[in-house]
């Protein structure tokens, strides 16, 4: 469920095939009751189905996921997948230009979108049941027929949005380039994370009509595709109308995921950025962690938690509630396919300085390396985990859906059920395990920290004080 949390991170920041899928756990007693029913199969020409009957709406949500991402795209080639999540709507053979939205608007649709990650690309709707016809028409006209209606005009528009897109989402947002610049610390050239998902201008400018068409007669072949449709219909039915709207599509081999490098840092990489468009200065620290669902990633998961979830979370506490030093704390693993991204942000009220920040950070995080955290907050953490992941379920169309959620699970461990498994996860985090995540993975020695920090004002500095 948290990858497609993170997947909403499309400017900071959810393979070309699944990852190396791990062997689905049986589920424990009590858990039976989150499983998802549902059926799997696939088409001959490669394209997979996902099918589950949820009746207690009369509506469907029809959803796709193409097993590309940034990580699929090569130096120099970048923001393709996030380009094609726009080129996607602008007509394909059969349908007019600009028209695919409207024309779903029209039949009574709703969550109709489509978001980009590292990982993966996704685009969906939920429809009225007896509309479902025209939700697979349409979806399966642009996987099979979209490059038929690609202009260099359309291509232009396109790189034009996405430019802009950038402007408002890095370049003129509050710490925006300042998070760049740490991203790339994190993940220097040729690592395709480097990039981020909303690629680069100088990219984008180079990008032409050949580039943008092989990268999707590449990725966006049904073989890379996983077609999911939840809510109240026929199944007989539908299987028939996925065939004959997909089941002609053409098959190509199915595309090999790029193999990278995990990327290490061996010193700290400190980061002095002067914050042109915040009023506030930021203290950011990141550390390269365990991809998502491996080993480490849901410590990870806990300890961000009680770090700078809520009042009581521990940096909470100190920096906001007792010495009154900042003005909001965040604290995310950001679960990624190849390698994940445990940040931590802080931002300072007027007059502290970021170094002041990193001191009492650095006490906090030494106290977790030497003494761990309590079962009272690892208790904490599983419960909002529990709770977010149910509530996510109540809708069956959307970003974290039940389509989406079936869609994730089976992108990165093969089985779309995995509600329980994952949950699972939690339940075996210890307060021993997360010290030791402290201690091995969260090391001073191995962080980008950025202080990003406005131009200078004349204002008294502010020391740490208690809360009485």
């Amino acid at each position: 469920m948290k990858a497609l949390v993170a997947a909403a991170l499309v400017l900071f920041g959810l393979p070309a095939l699944a990852q190396s899928p791990q062997e689905a756990k049986p589920l424990e007693p009590g858990r039976e009751a989150l499983a998802i029913p549902y059926e799997k199969y696939t088409l001959p020409n490669g394209l997979e189905v996902i099918l589950s009957v949820d009746r207690k709406l009369p509506v469907v949500s029809v959803n796709v996921w193409y097993h590309v991402g940034a990580y699929h795209e090569q130096p120099g080639r970048t923001g393709f997948a996030h380009l094609f999540e726009h080129m996607m709507f602008q007509g394909s053979r059969n349908v007019a230009d600009d028209v695919h939205i409207s024309m779903l608007e029209q039949l009574g649709a709703t969550d109709l979108n489509g978001t980009t990650s590292f990982d993966r690309t996704n685009y969906f709707e939920t429809v009225p049941t007896h509309h479902l016809e025209t939700a697979l028409w349409l979806e399966s006209d642009r996987m099979g027929f979209l490059l038929d209606a690609m202009t260099p005009e359309k291509l232009a528009t396109q790189k034009e949005v996405v430019k802009n897109e950038r402007r408002q989402g890095t370049e003129a947002a509050p710490y925006g380039l300042a998070r760049e610049a740490a991203w790339h610390a994190l993940f220097p050239l040729p690592h395709p994370y480097h990039g981020d998902v909303i690629g680069s201008m100088k990219d984008l400018d180079a990008a032409t009509l050949d580039d943008v068409k092989d990268f999707f007669r590449k990725w966006y072949a049904p073989s890379n595709a996983t077609l999911a449709v939840v809510g109240d219909f026929d199944v007989a039915k539908t299987k028939a109308l996925i065939e004959k709207y997909f089941g002609s599509l053409p098959s190509h081999p199915k595309p090999t995921r790029p193999t990278v490098a995990p990327v290490k840092l061996t010193k700290p990489v400190v980061i002095r950025h002067e914050e042109r468009i915040a009023q506030l200065p930021l203290l950011s620290m990141q550390w390269l962690t365990p991809a998502y669902f491996e080993q480490g990633d849901a410590t990870a998961d806990v300890l961000a938690t009680a770090l700078g979830t809520g009042k009581a979370s521990r940096l909470y506490r100190r920096l906001v509630l007792d010495k009154q030093l900042a003005q909001s704390v965040d604290v995310t693993q950001q679960s990624q396919g190849a390698q994940s991204v445990f940040t931590l942000n802080v931002v300072a009220r007027p007059g502290v300085s970021t170094d002041t920040l990193q001191k009492e950070v650095d006490a906090v995080l030494e106290d977790v390396r030497k003494n761990g955290i309590s079962a009272e907050e690892i208790q904490r953490a599983r419960t909002r985990f529990d709770t977010r992941t149910l509530a996510g379920l109540q809708s069956i169309g959307g970003f974290g859906g039940k389509a989406d959620v079936l869609q994730s699970y089976n992108h990165f461990v093969g089985e779309p059920s995995y509600v329980a498994q994952d949950l699972s996860r939690y339940e075996t985090v210890t307060p021993e395990a997360v010290k030791q995540f402290a201690q091995e993975t969260l090391s001073p020695d191995s962080r980008v920290i950025l202080h990003a920090v406005p131009p200078a004002r004349k204002q008294a500095p502010v020391e740490p004080k208690e809360r009485r």
